[in-house]
């Protein structure tokens, strides 16, 4: 059996045990690696092609034994890396808030992140009023299949961004691989940039990164998104949204399959809701579909 047909073996005789893909940072690579994820392969590793062997194993394990800690949730293995710990409470959002309509919709995932959008952007209309950015971690080459991949199942179109296009309702647009990707405001526009600036949380693209930019240009008016995956990626930047007004909603723990990033957020006390995941693109039709209310009544 090849990687894939030991995939589709394994999830019938066990839906949940977890499996991680290793793959060659190639188009082949990454269309068997996306094909496993649709399959029910739970994350993978990239084996870097220009480094010698030594550097390719310490690159390897610098990524693969994390994965494995917060994947089998391993007693005392919690790093920065790793799942939120399990113990302390969820904080409660400060009192009620007056939130504006989301005029743009900001989405951070990681590990479990093909299969969450694969299942949350098919449930999103095509008419929907506001733009959605994606930051997903993953390498080069990956990000564009992966929007391929979702355009393909999906009313709205997904694509990989272009440096310089402008932020524009009815679509979703995917931060390229070892590229940051942020919003400015220009002339006439607010337009996507992308950069290779230092990474943040080890990642990049960033979801911090991205979602601070998003509080700077959108502020109050921006509904941020974060998806299961490892580590605090995206904690600050909800900070600065819930301090500039913004809605953060964040996936809940029973359908992540890491409970990392967005476990943080909400311990934080900085979500307005804890989401299932089959229930997070009504709630994101609800937040932009004010819009359309509030600019029919003035």
């Amino acid at each position: 059996m090849d990687g894939l047909e030991t995939v589709r073996k394994l999830r019938k005789i066990d839906s949940r045990v977890p499996i991680i893909m290793f793959s060659t940072l190639t188009e082949r690579g990454a269309a068997v690696t996306l094909e496993a994820l649709a399959l029910g392969a739970t994350d993978y590793v990239t084996k870097p092609s220009n480094l010698d062997g030594k550097a390719t194993l310490e690159a390897i394990l610098r990524e693969l034994i994390p994965k494995i800690r917060a994947l089998c949730r391993v007693p005392g293995a919690h790093n920065v890396l790793s799942d939120a710990p399990a113990t302390p409470p969820i904080a409660a959002v400060q009192g009620p808030r007056v939130l504006c309509p989301a005029k743009i919709v900001v989405i951070g995932v990681s590990t479990g992140g093909p299969d969450a959008l694969a299942r949350l952007l098919p449930s999103l209309p095509a008419s929907l009023s506001a733009p959605v950015l994606i930051a997903q971690h993953m390498p080069p080459i990956f990000t564009n299949m992966l929007a391929s991949r979702l355009s393909s199942k999906s009313e709205l179109p997904v694509r990989e961004c272009v440096s310089g296009e402008a932020v524009a309702a009815g679509r979703a647009v995917i931060a390229p691989g070892d590229f940051h990707m942020v919003v400015q405001q220009e002339v006439g526009a607010v337009r996507l940039r992308t950069h290779q600036g230092p990474r943040e949380n080890f990642c990049r693209p960033s979801v911090d990164v991205l979602f601070r930019s998003i509080a700077q240009v959108y502020g109050e008016r921006a509904l941020a998104v974060v998806l299961t995956g490892m580590g605090q990626d995206g904690l600050k930047g909800c900070e600065m949204l819930r301090a500039a007004g913004a809605r953060v909603y964040v996936q809940d723990e029973a359908t992540s399959v890491v409970w990392g990033m967005p476990g943080f957020v909400a311990r934080a006390g900085l979500a307005d809701k804890v989401l299932p995941l089959d229930q997070i693109a009504l709630e994101i039709v609800r937040a932009t579909t004010l819009q359309v209310a509030a600019r029919n009544q003035s």
